[in-house]
């Protein structure tokens, strides 16, 4: 893990507001100890759930989307720190390992412009780069037992957690995804739309669940795709669950899983499927935060759920004022997830 800019305990309690009376998260959350190895101390530490921040939006910026989830990380660690430690969930469930250092790859695709064809070819070469570092990381946290937690980027990142999850158990996963898009596009090069595709076409990807798709916004090539290979890629519309009530949303949750349970599988939600929520692509129609919880709940209690990725939320695209609430509903996604699995783990 050569590209981990690791999460000191200094770090941790320059993020957490002490009150007396009170135990917050980022007192009881742990850190790698200076000068220990990362691997051996996972290995060795009880807890269950490794948090990791991947702070970039290359790959947004290489499918034409507004760049800003580089910095969800920032507001994330902030609200998670200062979450109440107590019999609901408990801080030392987590390690905080720290983030992945892409300021170089960032620094250079500030400079690039997607509409020239070297440009663009160039973005993807920086995707690839990035997929790199988090194929090895996750490889290397599942494979100590733990269950990541990644937080932000672009959805490019779908692919370095399925590719790493899948090395690390030695076969190919399954993933569900809380999406208003397939993120299942041509492979044309690397990019935030299509790291599904890619992990799929490469056999890291097994089965792959689509959960509320926007019809308005899903090509007909995708969707002529999708049909193709509907015994192992499939979906649900938001249209058809919310608008047109064809289908339930719980019922919705239960052929989902139905879908996926039989192997290790990732679940991976991108923020923009949610109703004015700062993102690369926000959106004004789409499911409410209790519906994304109860999803989060829902398939994080089974015991194949292999790790959670919440994704291109960009606090810095929304007002200033309201920058912080995009790193609360993140903790919120984090300790469902956790609470869900009390029962397994």
């Amino acid at each position: 893990m050569d590209n981990l800019i690791p999460f000191s305990i200094s770090d941790l309690a320059k993020v957490t507001n002490h009150r007396s009376g009170e135990v917050k998260f980022g007192e009881k959350m742990l850190t790698i100890p200076k000068g220990e190895n990362c691997i051996e101390f996972l290995k060795k530490c009880e807890a269950k759930y490794v948090l990791l921040g991947i702070p970039e939006d290359v790959g947004v910026r290489a499918n034409y989307g507004r760049p800003g989830a580089a910095s969800a990380w920032e507001s994330t660690i902030k609200s998670i720190a200062n979450i109440q430690h107590n019999r609901f969930c408990k801080g030392s469930q987590i390690i905080v390992l720290g983030t992945l250092d892409f300021k170089n790859q960032m620094d250079e695709a500030e400079n690039l412009d997607f509409n020239a064809t070297n440009d663009r070819k160039r973005l993807s070469e920086l995707v690839n780069q990035i997929d790199k570092e988090v194929v090895h990381t996750i490889t290397s946290i599942v494979k100590t037992g733990k269950i990541p937690i990644i937080i932000g980027g672009g959805h490019n990142n779908a692919y370095g957690n399925i590719k790493g999850t899948a090395l690390a158990h030695g076969k190919p996963i399954n993933a569900v995804n809380f999406d208003a898009h397939s993120d299942f596009r041509i492979l044309e090069g690397r990019h935030s739309g299509n790291g599904f595709s890619y992990a799929f076409e490469e056999g890291f990807l097994k089965k792959y669940f689509i959960f509320g798709l926007h019809e308005n916004y899903t090509s007909k090539n995708v969707l002529d795709i999708l049909k193709k290979m509907e015994d192992r890629v499939t979906y649900n519309t938001y249209d058809e669950i919310k608008v047109r009530q064809q289908k339930n949303f719980q019922q919705e949750l239960n052929t989902a899983l139905d879908f996926i349970k039989n192997d290790a599988f990732g679940i991976e939600i991108d923020l923009d499927s949610l109703p004015n929520i700062a993102s690369s692509a926000m959106t004004l129609s789409g499911f409410s935060i209790e519906e994304v919880r109860q999803f989060v709940y829902f398939f994080g209690k089974h015991k194949n759920a292999s790790y959670l990725h919440i994704c291109e939320g960009a606090p810095e695209l929304g007002e200033e004022k309201n920058n912080h609430l995009i790193g609360k509903l993140i903790g919120y996604l984090v300790t469902d997830f956790i609470k869900s699995r009390k029962d397994i783990i």
